[in-house]
């Protein structure tokens, strides 16, 4: 705020964030005091970095790997005085912990996860599933915790929940609730976390020792990633570390947390110094993505609405809904990954996406020729590469491929000059159409003031020419037995950028309608840098990336200034990021304003580990992302949905969605956009 003040805009409470860790602290052999000593000490920094909830590793207190001592009286007695004393270390602290211990209970001994908040144990967690196979012996010393339910244990004179029916929740904050398993249980055909998340919790936890070989960090980084995606979760993984008896075995101390199958943090293997994994998990997008997915609400009532079953443990967490900042990468670009070896791999998946659909559509309707326009501009350069490869792939000429370039009133020479170069690169069959007459005659019988002579350039002089390219294209395909290869792209759709009726929104098939303007960056990028076509053509298309997006529909001003684009209706960087947090994700406008805003305040922070344009480098302020946002709301759920209502087939690309009426995005073509403008200017300062 311009005082200084904090508001609540900047909590990350305020957004259903959670602030979870993975502690790996140095271990003392079968020592529980010093364990406990090592845990509080890791407890505490967890408070002062604004922790939630800290998972420690399995039997953190006492050590996993000591054998035979798990069933001496003299570790047992020091197990609980550590307890004890872990537990009121907690009084002052704000995170949960979770612990491991080894507890008896009804002359059995259990391997335990104990939730302990405030100086005082919620809960007690019995590991489900026991190994005993290869270098494990667990059941040499330990009662399996599987089908215990509604049971209660005494610890420290007061008796609390026992059994695998515990979830935790916060009574004053709804969307801190979470499960606890214990190592091999996640190993299990179905970890007891699956119906932990069915019963409500949002963030399952591992307490686990697990040993390292080779390659069982990837299994775990799997199985973690795998379950937090099926129970549409985030899940927070701790493994023992150093310290622990390398007798016979070794601990790399891996920590991980994931959500909805994204890794957003790991720590530092094989460290010899304590660690503490801390980020901070989306509740809100996981609680949006559990009720839009009908899968998940299936499952539950498959297994028999496990949430009758689960006992739901209530603590209060006195949450102050400070600024603690946000510990956590929010990609600024979120439909394009931000690693070489992902990008090559979406790219490569993207590009055959759009070719497969239109190669099939050929097929399929017998099609002679590809007609299309050709701007010169990223969009329409890029539905030609996946044109040309078509062609390609089923063998024939890419001259069957038809390119028009059609100047208007405003066309630039240079994006004229690189229609036709990247036309004769790719040796398609390329001719020029001036709609300039024809124009004119449109608007001298409509009486334009344009036509008598004035300079009124207003939305009629603009679609006018539109849609002439339009209709010169359909009556060539009908001419020449072709198929109009649609060039519009997701974020001018989203954002109503395109003019119905005409080629960025009406076509035979729209092959980029799946695709955002960011996306399309980088697919150019990526047929350079893979050598998909040849030298000329790859200096085409770095001519064109490097050019300013414009319609190219209203000649040049007095100051010499191009027609642009994001200076109209904002940056594509920002939409693309705005639509996919609200339509693939459903998050309020508020949140991402506030994720926006953590992505793009600083310059710094754009540079980005692959290619990409000057333009990923700017850094936003929040009264800009307001702007920007307001826009995108108001075009998005105002007045553009009976654009996207009638669109052709296309295929989808992105998993961050499409906006097909026949796929992903189904909507009223006269909704308004209020309750979202709303919600904004009541939660952003």
């Amino acid at each position: 705020m311009a005082d200084g003040t904090t508001h609540r805009f900047h909590a990350i409470h305020a957004h259903e964030m959670l602030r979870v860790g993975a502690c790996s602290p140095l271990a003392t052999v079968g020592d529980p005091a010093a364990n406990a000593r090592a845990t509080i000490a890791l407890a505490q920094a967890g408070h002062e970095a604004a922790a939630d909830l800290l998972v420690f590793p399995e039997l953190n207190v006492t050590s996993y790997a000591i054998d035979d001592l798990h069933a001496q009286a003299g570790l047992h007695e020091a197990t609980r005085a550590a307890l004890a004393a872990i537990v009121e270390a907690s009084r002052g602290l704000k995170p949960v912990l979770l612990v491991g211990a080894a507890l008896e209970r009804n002359g059995r001994r259990y391997n335990c996860a104990v939730a302990i908040a405030r100086g005082r144990v919620l809960g007690v967690v019995p590991k489900s599933f026991l190994p005993n196979y290869r270098e494990y012996y667990e059941k040499r010393w330990f009662a399996p915790g599987a089908g215990l339910t509604g049971l209660t244990i005494e610890i420290g004179g007061e008796t609390v929940p026992f059994g695998t029916d515990l979830i935790f929740a916060a009574r004053d904050l709804p969307h801190f609730v979470f499960h606890a398993e214990i190592c091999e249980d996640f190993w299990a055909a179905i970890p007891p976390s699956s119906y932990g998340a069915l019963a409500g919790a949002y963030v399952c936890c591992n307490l686990s020792a697990s040993n390292i070989v080779i390659g069982k960090a990837r299994e775990r980084a799997m199985l973690a990633a795998a379950q937090s995606a099926r129970s549409v979760s985030a899940y927070v993984y701790s493994a023992a570390g150093p310290g622990e008896s390398t007798t016979d075995l070794a601990w790399d101390g891996q920590g991980q947390i994931h959500e909805l199958g994204e890794l957003i943090a790991e720590s530092q293997r094989f460290d010899r110094d304590p660690e503490l994994l801390i980020a901070d998990v989306d509740i809100g997008r996981i609680r949006l993505e559990r009720a839009r997915m009908g899968t998940f609400n299936d499952a539950a009532a498959a297994a028999g609405h496990p949430e009758t079953r689960f006992r739901r443990i209530g603590f209060e967490h006195r949450p102050d809904f400070a600024d603690v900042g946000l510990r956590r990468a929010i990609r600024r670009f979120p439909f394009v990954p931000n690693t070489p070896a992902r990008l090559d791999a979406d790219c490569y998946e993207a590009f055959n996406i759009q070719v497969e659909g239109l190669l099939q559509r050929v097929v399929a309707t017998g099609t002679r020729r590809l007609v299309i326009g050709v701007s010169g501009g990223l969009d329409s350069s890029h539905a030609l590469l996946v044109a040309a490869k078509v062609m390609d792939r089923l063998g024939r000429p890419r001259t069957d491929i038809l390119g028009y370039t059609m100047p208007g009133f405003a066309t630039g020479a240079a994006s004229k000059d690189q229609a036709w170069r990247l036309m004769r690169a790719l040796d398609i069959s390329g001719e020029e159409i001036d709609i300039r007459p024809a124009a004119n005659q449109m608007l001298a019988d409509m009486d334009h003031p344009f036509a008598r002579g004035e300079k009124l350039y207003d939305t009629t002089f603009e679609n006018v020419q539109a849609g002439l390219r339009t209709d010169y294209l359909f009556r060539l395909a009908n001419r020449h037995q072709g198929l109009v290869v649609g060039t519009g792209d997701l974020s001018e759709l989203a954002l109503g950028w395109c003019t119905y009726g005409v080629g960025d929104q009406m076509s035979h098939y729209g092959v980029n309608a799946g695709v955002p303007k960011t996306l399309i960056q980088f697919l150019i990028r990526w047929a350079i840098a893979t050598d998909q076509y040849d030298a000329e053509t790859d200096a085409v298309l770095r001519a064109i990336l490097a050019a300013e997006i414009s319609p190219e529909l209203v000649p040049v001003g007095d100051d010499g200034a191009v027609q642009s684009t994001e200076s109209l209706i904002g940056p594509y960087e920002l939409h693309d990021f705005f639509l996919h947090h609200i339509v693939r994700h459903g998050l309020p406008p508020s949140t991402v304003a506030f994720l926006a805003w953590h992505a793009w305040r600083d310059a710094e922070a754009g540079r980005w580990p692959i290619d990409f344009p000057d333009a990923g480098r700017r850094a936003y302020d929040l009264e800009t992302i307001r702007r920007w946002l307001e826009v995108f709301l108001k075009r998005f759920f105002g007045f553009s949905q009976f654009k996207r209502s009638a669109l052709p087939n296309g295929p989808k690309v992105s998993a961050g969605g499409a906006l097909s009426p026949r796929g992903d995005w189904r909507a009223p073509s006269d909704g308004v956009a209020t309750p979202w403008l709303d919600e904004l200017a009541r939660n952003l300062p």
